[in-house]
């Protein structure tokens, strides 16, 4: 959410930042601003009552000590209060009308971001590691699966839907050792691991998401308050300093978590495939920054977080590359993103494993964080990025390590995770 001081005093900014986003609603900005001005016209009047509520009740207390009439003033006393509470509620409407439209507003992105209007145009910047050739055909991770007999996607479609499975044997074991691998490497970067709330309150979400994640993305309960099901740690990591004011001497927080995630995926993708690569429920290790609001200090951290995931992939042994996020595909509340592809030999092609944003202030300014530089109370950075999704990296290890015997070779890194295994085979009855 932008800062309602820099819409009014850039709004050109602000609608050029619009047009680069394909965006057509404009009038936004100009609503905002017409807005701000009565928000503005009611405070001075409000406060202004206020003040003579204040000399009146003086001259009140003036008039009493000297046994003088005060009917006039004590009159004048009674009808102020009256007319505090009619402005003040037409001041709190007026205040969500604003709050409702700032939301709209997109974040300012940053000038490296490609114009594009789908992701269609987002743009590759680098490779790590090359595509293995195969001699035999490829088969897909479901055909993989169901040949060693270590997935069940009928049952987990009879039991609870499309977009569920259940998994088996040593490829469960593989799934829980993508989890603690790339858990301890988040901790030997310097981030601190934390176990979070699944749930959390409505308005969090509100805050923490897009308002169109949430419509597409979100479960929430029926309960009062409502409750949502996260979608990501992250929704967790950050919104637990919501409504605070953070120690600037505590700042860069750099915070991991593992948790299941819970997502909807109502779009244009849906879930219409068996499999692991679309689900509503997966397991991922993510990451958080929150630090100070510099533009040099949060693109450091938006790289170094880059580069963790591809040290990750790269030390699995997946070929992976990072595409930068063009105008029309960047979430509102992004200044700039890149996603982190891995490479399907079955497909030809690359598939998103993870993504890494630099929100700046919007996402801090939604929920309220602060923190104070030099005694002047500003809004930090936040920045957010996947370390693994372990049902998509699940994808990539069986495509890239399948044999042509039908075996999974394990990748070394995440032997001793397994207790030693070094190749994934069908069980013998």
């Amino acid at each position: 959410m932008l800062d309602i001081k820099f819409v009014k005093e850039n709004s050109d900014v602000v609608c050029e930042n619009m047009r680069r986003k394909n965006r057509k609603d404009l009038e936004i900005v100009d609503e905002v601003v017409r807005l701000d001005g009565e928000w503005r016209k009611l405070k001075y009047e409000e406060d202004s009552l206020r003040s003579e509520r204040n000399k009146v009740s003086e001259a009140i207390s003036a008039k009493k000590k000297k046994k003088e009439n005060a009917d006039a003033e004590m009159k004048r006393a009674k009808e102020i209060p009256g007319k505090i509470d009619a402005i003040c509620e037409k001041r709190k409407k007026l205040e969500e009308k604003i709050l409702k439209l700032q939301m709209k507003l997109p974040n300012i992105m940053s000038g490296k971001v490609p114009l594009g209007k789908s992701d269609a145009e987002n743009v590759e910047e680098r490779r790590v590691g090359s595509p293995k050739k195969f001699d035999f055909e490829v088969k897909s991770h479901v055909e993989i699966l169901e040949n060693l007999g270590m997935a069940d996607f009928e049952s987990s479609a009879r039991v609870s839907g499309t977009g569920f499975y259940y998994l088996e044997d040593e490829v469960a074991m593989l799934n829980v050792a993508l989890i603690s691998y790339a858990r301890d490497v988040m901790r030997s970067k310097g981030f601190r691991y934390v176990e979070t709330p699944y749930l959390l309150r409505e308005n969090i979400i509100d805050e923490v998401t897009d308002l169109g994640d949430k419509v597409a993305q979100i479960y929430l309960t029926n309960d009062e308050p409502k409750l949502a099901l996260i979608g990501t740690s992250e929704h967790s990591l950050i919104g637990r300093f919501a409504g605070t004011e953070i120690d600037f001497a505590k700042l860069p927080i750099k915070q991991t978590s593992y948790s299941m995630c819970f997502r909807k995926e109502i779009g244009a993708h849906g879930i219409d495939e068996k499999g692991l690569f679309r689900t509503h429920q997966f397991n991922k290790i993510e990451m958080v920054v929150i630090c100070e609001p510099d533009l040099k200090v949060s693109e450091k951290y938006w790289k170094e977080m880059q580069d963790i995931t591809l040290e990750i992939f790269k030390n699995l042994g997946i070929p992976v590359r990072v595409l930068r996020i063009c105008s029309g595909d960047l979430g509102d509340l992004k200044y700039e993103q890149v996603d982190i592809e891995a490479w399907s030999p079955r497909k030809n092609g690359w598939f998103e494993v993870g993504s890494c944003s630099n929100l700046t202030e919007a996402q801090a300014r939604k929920l309220k964080i602060f923190t104070r530089v030099k005694g002047e109370r500003v809004v930090p950075h936040t920045l957010n990025n996947t370390a693994i999704a372990t049902s998509r990296a699940l994808v990539a290890i069986l495509e890239n390590f399948q044999n042509k015997d039908g075996s999974v070779s394990v990748p070394e890194v995440l032997r001793s995770y397994m207790g030693g295994v070094k190749v994934i085979s069908k069980k013998r009855n």
